[in-house]
């Protein structure tokens, strides 16, 4: 009876672990996907801070060009 119990016993907490162990997996998956997205997000803000960047600097060559004229 004692090794029964014992057996059971063992096998629930190796359950525990497992489970543990699998969701700290899940749990560092979800974090990998975040940053990977959060990346893609920055360089997206990035470029369009960028393309902003530029048109402003075309338009004050226009406004320069057209005051000189």
């Amino acid at each position: 009876m004692r090794t029964l119990l014992a057996a059971l016993l063992l096998a629930a907490l190796a359950a525990c672990g497992v489970e543990t162990a699998t969701t700290a997996a899940s749990v560092a998956e979800m974090k990998r996907r975040e940053m990977e997205q959060a990346k893609k997000n920055m360089d997206m803000a990035k470029q369009k801070i960028e393309a902003a960047t530029q048109q402003v600097q075309q338009s004050a060559e226009r406004n320069d060009n057209a005051s000189k004229d």
